[in-house]
């Protein structure tokens, strides 16, 4: 637009400069456009042509539409500048159009691929650097940051951690932080939960969508929308769907990974799977100690982890006996690396001896079948004069007590047998500290040991009293809870038989700085970890 404002500045000034008639001009006089041009005072082959001819030297500075034809030095007229125009598509540069066209299609989709891994690549970044960034400081290096930062230069990323439990599942949102050389710092947990459970579903597994959606709505609301596509999200299955058979359980979960899919997050092959319940208690034990500082510095004095569940139970430390490594069962020692470390831990799960599992074997029933013929569950745990129902996995039983003389003798017993066999002693679990969770802590809390919100710490020998004087007092009180007295005695012996002696002291807290004291944080550690070491891999 500037050079055709030129040409047409340049146009009205010849007019009005050329001389009078009959008027001798001896003086080549400067063209006004010429003030435009590289060469404005030189002499040029330009000032020997006539007003209204641009040289061949100039020509190329004027715009495609301009009305002016080419003269030869013979001085013979062509056709108007319209017309060869018309002839003469692009001003002569029809060859270098089509060679143009094709030229541009490549690099753009040269562009376009290039763009495509740049947004993948942006996406895994917020996960692959992690564990590099802790062991940052003694390798000497500095690792790569994901997405944000915040106004300390802390690299900022987000995760998604769904618990899908015997009784419900459960939604974990992440925030973190770090810095090059330094473990992750947990800043912020949002936490909701659904009942029932996803095994519920066994038999419609498109009911499952919408609480799974509301689930994940409640991430979208919780994570700015720039870290979404960075933001892995997983789904670990745990005692519930151990449980149910496998043709099942893999509907339900292919069913999990088709509404994660079509959300927003990163999503990759392995994002819904069944947890066995020895990542179960690794993770619960990586979560605890990552909350008390262990994990920050190498040596550090690691507790152990006692978790109570609905279908299974673990327990999982880090020995420091020898002895303890060579008696253990194959099995039971496994190999965990996380922040560049490698601890070999004890951890064991104990599918059935779950809580709710556990009320099912004492009563005589048989997990995932209901009772033959409506049969009635009789059990000395119960008081003996209650008569009620009770419903699990989706099973009512018809449930009642038994008279008994000592009510905690009889069910004592009846629960030694259940436990008989099944749960190895270990002798050094007593100079342990011990982080205890689940229904250890609601238990505590329903007897008055410790704070229902707060939690507190106990003696394992406590339960043994709450349950003796809870069983010999059942009978006044037989609606209110009528498993108290089973349950309080299943927790006193399942200790028991781990090795931890009465005076043993157990902490036993839900939180930790505010943080949920489950598996969760130490699984979706765990996946993130798993994700580098294949990216190392494959490097």
């Amino acid at each position: 637009m500037r050079r055709l404002a030129v040409v047409r500045e340049w146009s009205q000034q010849s007019r009005r400069s050329r001389p009078e008639s009959g008027e001798a001009s001896s003086v080549a006089r400067p063209l006004p456009w010429e003030q435009h041009l590289p060469w404005v005072g030189q002499r040029g082959p330009c000032r020997n042509q006539r007003i209204g001819q641009p040289s061949e030297e100039v020509w190329k500075y004027l715009p495609p539409t301009a009305s002016y034809k080419k003269e030869t030095t013979a001085g013979v007229a062509q056709s108007s500048a319209d017309e060869e125009m018309r002839k003469i598509p692009n001003n002569g540069n029809l060859k270098m159009t089509k060679v143009a066209y094709p030229m541009g299609l490549f690099v753009c989709l040269f562009i376009y691929i290039a763009y495509i891994k740049w947004h993948w690549a942006s996406a895994t970044q917020a996960f692959f650097s992690i564990t590099e960034a802790a062991a940052g400081a003694r390798r000497g290096q500095q690792a790569q940051g994901p997405l944000g930062t915040t106004a300390h230069g802390h690299k900022v990323f987000y995760g998604i951690m769904f618990d899908a439990g015997s009784t419900g599942t459960r939604v974990h949102v992440f925030q973190f932080t770090w810095q090059p050389g330094e473990t992750p710092t947990l800043t912020h947990e949002t936490f909701k939960a659904l009942q029932p459970g996803l095994s519920a579903y066994a038999d419609d597994v498109e009911k499952s969508t919408p609480g799974i959606q509301e689930l994940l709505d409640v991430a979208k609301q919780d994570i700015p929308f720039d870290f979404w596509k960075a933001t892995p999200l997983v789904l670990k299955a745990t005692a519930g769907l151990r449980l149910l058979p496998g043709e099942k359980a893999q509907n339900l979960l292919q069913k999990v990974k088709e509404v994660f899919k079509a959300s927003p997050f990163l999503v990759g092959d392995d994002c819904v799977s069944i947890m066995n319940g020895t990542d179960e208690g690794i993770s619960a034990w990586i979560t605890v100690n990552f909350l008390i500082g262990s994990l920050k510095t190498a040596g550090s004095s690691s507790v152990g982890m006692l978790d109570l569940g609905g279908g299974s139970t673990q327990i999982t430390f880090l020995p420091r006996v020898q002895g303890t490594l060579q008696t253990s069962p194959p099995g039971y020692l496994t190999s965990l690396q996380i922040f560049n470390r490698t601890y070999k831990l004890y951890s064991y799960s104990y599918l059935g001896l779950g809580l709710m599992s556990a009320r099912l074997a004492i009563l005589g029933g048989v997990e995932g079948k209901p009772a033959e013929d409506g049969k009635e569950l009789v059990s000395p745990c119960l008081s003996p004069s209650f008569k009620g129902e009770w419903e699990h996995a989706e099973i009512t039983y018809r449930i009642s007590g038994q008279k008994a003389v000592n009510l905690h003798q009889l069910c004592a017993s009846r629960v030694s047998e259940i436990l008989q066999n099944k749960v190895h002693r270990t002798e050094e679990v007593k100079d342990v500290d011990f982080y205890a969770f689940s229904y250890y802590y609601d238990l505590a809390a329903n007897v008055g040991f410790i704070d229902a919100e707060k939690g507190g710490s106990l003696v394992v020998g406590d339960f043994e009293i709450a349950a003796k004087y809870v069983c010999r007092t059942v009978e006044n009180q037989p609606q209110s809870n009528p498993f108290m007295c089973m349950d309080l005695t299943y927790i006193s012996l399942l200790l028991q038989n781990f090795g931890f002696p009465e005076n043993k002291v157990l902490k036993l807290t839900r939180k930790i700085d505010s943080v949920e004291t489950s598996w969760a944080l130490g699984a979706i550690f765990h996946y993130i970890d798993s994700l580098n070491r294949q990216k190392s891999w494959a490097t």
